[in-house]
Parts: structure tokens; sequence; C-alpha cells
């Protein structure tokens, strides 16, 4: 796996530099337009606005229609997008936004700060990470079409970070006419502002999104159409990238990377996303009784090898991972208290001093993993149900598709355990603290407190550290809260996934922000 400083710097250098700089470095001096760029992914979305369902698969496709306030470069300074610019009182309660000027939705209507108004408030109200990142936003104040004021009850130093197309979409509010967001057609065939308009989703089969001729920023974008095609397996996805039917994936076939990378039309691409941290994350159950008892947790954890997830599964393209807040996040992270190392003889003591001895055939206790789809997930789900075998627990490996695997979970509670894909984002208030967070217990939504661990101290810190303008006294209220977690290990960090990318050479300028697959591609384009 390339250096982490290596491909950081590779992304500084060359996906995520201004346009006029990046424009002088490409081999052609002006980009070429047209064509037809096709994305293949192992998948598919519930929804293609992350308003209700946060999903990377969604994030990916959305923000290619619809757009944020702002969108960030490598070094995580803030560039304008729908804001053209902002400002931040000096006690931190109010947000001041002017919006740009003659921007259309696709439908032909305005954009106004009344949208703006609408989608934070929606986002804080039923966003499985607003609720969380706009807990303290009380109103939006609308002066006037092109000024948007966000108003807060207590300081939110992460707040310009979560702004971002992909984390706070701003949506039509017309587009939403009652407060059963997640039945607005919206969802199914979004309206934006962004340089694609949605034209065709075949459930099943892809969606097609098309150039916007009349996007506000002029000559913008180059591509005629993207095609996002959905297939079952990563051998499908390796077959349309080798013959030339797809040019993209971010589902890299992990075993083929090495065939792929030596493609003369292909070219892989690892690297580190700093705005999503990506990780594989165990969560237990705590309603069930045997997974209720903190031995049992840490005998579980005891017996898992992250080193052969990481190099059988990944393949070396991911790092064994410690504490739930990324270690991107130097300032905060404190891998201590998650020191769980393999050792399957501790394990086994564990379970025998908790009082659950194997049976005569062996077997401890039963669970059901239910797992994320994807390749990767059941990969590291059949090895969890091989580890676990050696410790004498029996389990059961449940599948299906991302709309079963939150129904499952976040609905029904019908899990023992679950293999999550969460992404802890650029600050652990905005991206950890829902798997901890105790109001995901009466008020379920998808990703928040999967484990119902209630521990009124840690949602305390939480609160403090969610409003601590101080960094050192802000550090120090995350670290007490690892030390808590960390030891009651109700989620348990596996690995931190990078992001993978195989393209075909003719693409060009595949990323234009931090966030990296969640970019816009307005700037892409394909050689002829």
């Amino acid at each position: 796996m390339p250096d982490r400083r290596q491909a950081l710097a590779f992304l500084s250098s060359t996906l995520l530099l201004p346009l006029g700089a990046r424009l002088a470095r490409s081999q052609d001096a002006e980009p070429h337009r047209g064509g037809t760029l096709t994305l293949v992914e192992v998948g598919e979305p519930t929804t293609l606005v992350p308003l209700t369902d946060s999903n990377t698969r969604t994030r990916n496709i959305s923000t290619k229609v619809t757009e944020g306030l702002l969108r960030f470069d490598a070094s995580f300074t803030p560039q304008p997008l729908l804001a053209t610019a902002w400002s931040v009182s000096q006690d931190g309660l109010r947000y001041r936004f002017t919006l740009r000027p003659y921007v259309r939705w696709h439908d032909g209507k305005p954009f106004t700060a009344a949208d703006v108004r609408f989608s934070l408030l929606a986002l804080k109200t039923i966003g499985p990470r607003g609720r969380i990142t706009f807990a303290n936003l009380v109103e939006v104040e609308t002066p006037d079409p092109l000024t948007a004021i966000l108003v807060l009850s207590k300081p939110t130093p992460y707040l310009l970070k979560a702004l971002t197309a992909a984390e706070s979409p701003i949506v039509p509010a017309h587009a939403y006419p009652g407060e059963a967001y997640g039945d607005s057609p919206n969802g199914r065939a979004p309206i934006g502002t962004g340089p694609y308009l949605f034209t065709e989703w075949a459930r099943g089969s892809h969606v097609v999104l098309s150039r916007n001729p009349d996007y506000w920023q002029p000559g913008r974008p180059f591509l005629d159409r993207i095609v996002v095609r959905f297939v079952a397996d990563t051998m499908a996805v390796s077959a349309a990238l080798e013959s030339g039917e797809a040019d993209v994936t971010y589902s890299a076939a992990l075993p083929e990377l090495e065939r792929l990378r030596a493609h003369p039309r292909l070219a892989v691409t690892t690297a580190p996303d700093d705005y999503l941290n990506n990780a594989q994350v165990l969560e237990f159950n705590l309603d069930r009784p045997v997974l209720a008892r903190r031995e049992v947790r840490h005998a579980l954890a005891a017996a898992i090898d992250r080193r052969i997830i990481t190099g059988t599964i990944f393949y070396g393209h991911a790092e064994a991972a410690g504490s739930t807040i990324p270690a991107s996040l130097k300032a905060y992270n404190d891998e201590a208290p998650f020191a769980h190392p393999f050792n399957l003889a501790r394990a086994n003591r564990l379970l025998d001093e908790a009082g659950l001895p194997r049976g005569p055939d062996g077997t401890r206790f039963p669970l059901r993993l239910t797992f994320l789809p994807g390749p990767t997930f059941r990969k590291t789900a059949e090895y969890l149900r091989a580890a676990l075998a050696r410790l004498g627990v029996k389990v059961e490996v449940v599948d299906g598709d991302l709309a079963t695997f939150i129904r499952r979970v976040y609905t029904e509670r019908d899990f023992d355990f679950n293999l999550n894909g969460i992404s802890r984002l650029f600050d652990p208030t905005a991206g950890v603290q829902r798997l901890y967070w105790s109001d995901g217990i009466k008020h379920p939504l998808p990703y928040l407190n999967a484990a119902h661990y209630d521990n009124p101290a840690v949602d305390d810190l939480f609160r403090q550290a969610a409003t601590e303008v101080d960094e050192a006294r802000r550090c120090e209220t995350f670290r007490q809260i690892q030390a808590i977690v960390g030891a009651d290990l109700p989620a348990l960090a596996l690995v931190t996934i990078p992001t993978i990318t195989v393209q075909n050479a003719r693409v060009r300028r595949l990323f234009n922000s931090i966030d990296l697959t969640a970019g816009d591609f307005s700037e892409t384009w394909l050689a002829p």
C-alpha cells in the first residue's frame, strides 16, 4: 500500500489543485467536451439524496445533482459553492451566508435562502447525522432571498466542515410539501442545482445523469452523461473495466487489483479519505443478554485477528483500526483504551470465567451476524464466523441488501451483532458520537447507535465536546470518552478503509474536493 504521505501528496499536487494549476499540468491544454462516463458499483443505494440515508452509495451519486453551501480543498480550506461568502460572529452563534445569485433548480424554479432554511432544518429533524450536527441550530433566518443566517444556541466548532453537498445537501423546499421527507419523489428522482440532471433510475440496473446545459458555472460540466451501473459482484466489476464497458469503480475487486494495475488502460489509486474516514465496525446488540455483558464483548474482541482482515481480505490495502475516533484526527485520537489484541487463550478464559462453558458439542452460545452488503463485508463476515467458531461461538451469517440490513438492524433489531460501514468523518461529534448517542434508542435512524448503548456520562461528555471552543479542553473530553467506550466496547472498529479507485486512463480530473468520490464531476472529462 502506498505510503499515506505519498498518497496525500498525490492528492494535494494533482487531484485537488485549483482548476488553473491543473490545466497547466495536464498534457492536454483544454478539456475535451462530450462523452459518457460509466461508473460501476457493487450494490445499489436506497435513495438518491442523502437526506434520510447518508450511505456512501447515495452520496456518490447525489453530489453530481444536488449541491451544498461549500466545498473543501485538500487542506480543509472552505471554497464557495452555493454560498459565495460567509462570516461567523465573534461569539460563534451566527453564521451568515451570502448565496449565489441567478441559480435555478433543474425544474426552473429559483434557488433561494428558503431552500437553505428548509434543508438544514430537515437535516436537524431526520438526518442520520444531522440530528447531531445541527443539534444547536435554533433557526435559519432569511432576511432576503440571497442571505441565510444560521442561529445557534451554542457554539458548534465543526459546523462549516459539515456544509458540503454530501453531508448537508441543499434540496428544493418545493419538492417536499409535507414532513414525510422519505416519501417525497425527490429521493427517487432528485431535482438539484448541480452540474448534472437526473434522467433515469432503472432499479437493479443503473442510474443515468445528463449534462445540465444551464449550470450556473459557465462551461461546466464537460461530460454529456454519467451512467452508474449496479452489479452483483466484483467479478462483473473487473470484467467491465477490462473490457472498456466501464470507466471507473470505487468497489475495487481487491484480489484482482494487481492485475488491474498492470492493465495498459487502467490506473489504480489508493488514498486516505480524511473527510469520510471509513471503517468496518462491529456493533454488539446490547439488548441481547449475553452481549450485554462487557466481559463477553471483550472475549469476542480478543478472538479477532485484524491482521487477517487487513492482509487476506483487503490484500494490504487497509489498516487495522484502534479507536473509533480515526487516527487521522491526531489531536483527538487515543488508541490505548481500544487495545484488544488477538489472544485466543484470553478470549476462552474470559468466557469460562463468565460462566459460559463449552457444551458437549464444543459450542458455548449462538449469535446472528448481520452485515452491510458488499464484497469485503461478506468476506469479513465469513472470517468472523470462522474466528469465533474457534472460541466455541456458533455464528449464523445473515445476508441481505442494504434496505434489508437497515430494517433488520435499526427498525426490527433482528440481529445479535452487525458488521457495519461507518464514516467517522472530519470530526468526532459529526461522525463518531452517533455510535454511542443514547438518543438513537428513542429515535432510531440508520447508522445511529445500533448497539443501544446507554451511558449518561458519555452523553454528557459528547455534549460538552460538541460546543467546546477551547481545543485543549475538547481534546481532553474526547480522551475521556474513549477511555470509557474503549472499556465498555459497545462497538469495535476493525479496519480503516481507504478510497481505492480504478479508472480508465482517459478519465481526467476525477476528484475536485476533499471528499473524493463525493465530488461533483464538474471538471471531469474524457480524453479522446
